[in-house]
C-alpha cells in the first residue's frame, strides 16, 4: 500500500522503533535523517563529508543540507510509492521544503502521525536508557533541554499538519505492540 507519512514526537517517544515496525507493515522504507547522515558519512560521500564537518563541531546540520539529503533519498526507487519519514521535517521551513519536493512529483503527505507522551515519562525513559547504554551526555538537564528545543522548533509542525487535516495524534505510552496497533488504527482512513 502506498502511503507518504511523517512520524513526529519528542525525543524518547519511541519514533525509531515505531517507524521500523510501521514501515515493515506497509512495505515502505523508514527514512531516518540520522540514518541518512550516518550512511553518507560512512560511505565517504561529498554530502557525508559536509555533514561530518558540521556535526564534528557540535553544530546542527543546516536545513539546506538536510533538505538536499532527503530530496536525494526520496528520489530512490524504493521510496517512489511511499515512505515513512522519521526525524524530518524538524521545523516549519523543512515542511515547506518537503511540500515542494513532493509537489514536483504530484504528491503530498498523506498523514502525519504524532506520538504524544508525558514529558516526565520521557525524561525517566531517556535517563534509564542513558544508564543502560552508558550515555554520559544524556543527563536530565540535557534531556529537558532537548524537549524544550522540540517544543519550540518541531512541535509547531503538528499545527501545520492539523490545519491541513492530515494529523493523527497517537498515545505513545504503553507496550511497544500496543503503540504500534494504535498507529496502525490511525492509518486506517489513509489506507482504505
Amino acid at each position: 500500500m502506498s502511503a507518504r507519512l511523517v512520524l513526529l514526537g519528542p525525543p524518547g517517544a519511541g519514533k525509531g522503533t515505531q517507524a521500523v515496525r510501521l514501515a515493515e507493515r506497509l512495505g515502505v522504507p523508514a527514512i531516518s535523517t540520522g540514518d541518512i547522515f550516518r550512511s553518507n558519512i560512512k560511505n565517504g560521500t561529498e554530502l557525508g563529508r559536509r555533514v561530518q564537518d558540521i556535526t564534528a563541531s557540535g553544530a546542527l546540520v543546516p536545513d539546506e543540507l538536510t533538505n538536499e539529503l532527503v530530496r536525494d533519498r526520496l528520489a530512490q526507487a524504493d521510496a517512489v510509492d511511499g515512505f515513512l519519514l522519521d526525524g524530518y521535517p524538524r521545523n516549519v521551513a523543512q515542511v515547506a521544503a518537503l511540500d515542494e519536493m513532493l509537489a514536483a512529483a504530484g504528491q503530498a503527505i498523506d498523514l502525519a502521525l504524532e506520538l504524544t507522551v508525558d514529558p516526565q515519562v520521557v525524561v525517566e525513559r531517556l535517563t534509564k536508557r542513558a544508564e543502560i547504554e552508558g550515555r554520559a551526555d544524556d543527563t536530565e538537564d540535557v534531556i529537558r533541554h532537548r524537549l524544550d528545543v522540540y517544543a519550540e522548533q518541531t512541535a509547531p509542525i503538528s499545527q501545520v499538519y492539523a490545519a491541513r487535516g492530515v494529523l493523527a495524534q497517537v498515545d505513545g505510552l504503553g507496550e511497544v505492540d500496543e503503540v504500534t496497533e494504535r498507529l496502525v488504527a490511525a492509518l486506517a482512513p489513509v489506507l482504505s
